[in-house]
């Protein structure tokens, strides 16, 4: 062991570079580069643009504070490299398969805790750079460092017109991680390539979050607003469809990632909304926990499970979403009297004028306002 601590130790950049390269390959990672650790300024000036315009919607995480997001050195003062790593997710999170009533859908990027695949690899690195005498820490899904913009500066992917860093043969299936490291390294070239004339994630976006190329608007996303708090907007409840969490559509069109989407065809990513409804906050949290959940509050679970099941409907879909009108939470009631009105069958004008006889919630008022029209409006 000392003699490979002395060998790792007196190890030039060059042969630390490969070393970690083949570390990264062997442990089945996508991709790996190397970047120089210096602030990503046009990030910062991008990210500044989308908060000004509103775009971010609630989103905090690297929109919290850019200038910090931005320059890795605010963070780690000896900062000199990353070592940028992709994990793909497939073809290990499948795909859902068709829509099947009284179920949801998962992204595939949380159909289980990839990052822990991405972990590993990024601790292996670590462990070795550490090895050969320099500081080393890992970092993933994490506000201190846009990782889109690190990925491209190494090599990794190239910007997608979906605002994703899209990899030969991967397209945008992976999750990003980095080393950051004061071993200067010898840095990778940035990939010279990009999406040409392709605009297939645009007009795949259903709600039209895709502004132009390479603009996202979080106020139109359905990713976003299924990770967020409070109510989800009224106009966007039937994009929802099927999902409780995630959206793959701009993911799906994209042309370099068809043949690994092509080749997942393990059905993964589904799940019973009437068993989802019917689980306790522990046993919720235990099973989705390696998701983004607001506050940890499986209240949000739930709002996703009655959105999505007001869309796709199945048996005991009514009288479930029903029950959920006398819930103790305002946000499940208003989100259980959209999915009546939509599901609409006989009892629904009925059961939503009771609930409004006994509501003081205003928020839920109204939802049970326009549930009802909607619901008498089927039955004509």
């Amino acid at each position: 062991m000392l003699g490979l601590l002395r060998t790792l130790r007196a190890m030039e950049p060059l042969e630390l570079s490969e070393q970690v390269r083949r570390r990264a390959v062997d442990a089945g990672a996508a991709g790996v580069g190397v970047c120089d650790a210096a602030p990503f300024t046009a990030a910062a000036d991008a990210i500044e643009q989308r908060v000004a315009a509103g775009m971010n919607a609630e989103m905090r995480f690297t929109f919290a504070d850019p200038p910090r997001a931005t320059d890795i050195r605010m963070s780690f003062p000896w900062a000199q490299r990353l070592v940028v790593v992709a994990w793909s997710y497939l073809p290990a999170a499948g795909s859902p398969g068709p829509p099947e009533p009284g179920t949801g859908r998962i992204a595939r990027f949380a159909t289980e805790n990839h990052y822990s695949g991405l972990r590993r690899v990024l601790d292996e690195i670590a462990e070795l750079v550490d090895a050969a005498g320099h500081q080393a820490v890992p970092i993933a899904d994490d506000n201190r460092l846009v990782d889109r913009a690190a990925a491209v500066r190494a090599g990794v992917g190239w910007w997608g017109k979906n605002t994703m860093v899209l990899a030969p043969g991967t397209g945008p299936w992976f999750l990003l991680g980095s080393v950051v490291t004061d071993a200067e390294l010898p840095v990778s070239e940035p990939m010279a390539r990009d999406c040409g004339t392709c605009v297939a994630c645009l007009p795949a976006c259903p709600t039209g979050a895709l502004v132009s190329p390479g603009v996202l608007d979080a106020r139109r996303c359905l990713a976003h607003w299924l990770q967020a708090p409070g109510v989800i907007p009224y106009e966007l409840r039937r994009a929802v469809g099927d999902r409780i969490y995630g959206c793959d559509d701009c993911l799906d069109a994209c042309p370099p990632g068809g043949r690994l989407l092509a080749g997942s065809t393990a059905v993964r990513g589904r799940t019973d909304l009437l068993e989802l409804l019917g689980r306790d906050d522990a046993t919720l949290l235990d099973r989705y926990g390696h998701w983004y959940i607001p506050r940890r509050q499986a209240r949000y679970l739930r709002r996703n499970a009655l959105i999505a099941i007001g869309n796709t409907g199945g048996p005991q879909a009514a009288a479930v979403a029903a029950g959920f009108l006398s819930h103790p939470d305002w946000l499940l009631r208003a989100h259980a009297a959209w999915a009546v009105g939509e599901l609409g069958d006989e009892l629904a004008v009925a059961v939503l004028d009771a609930a409004g006889a006994g509501e003081t919630h205003p928020e839920v008022s109204d939802e049970i306002g326009l549930a009802r029209e909607v619901a008498a409006a089927g039955l004509r």
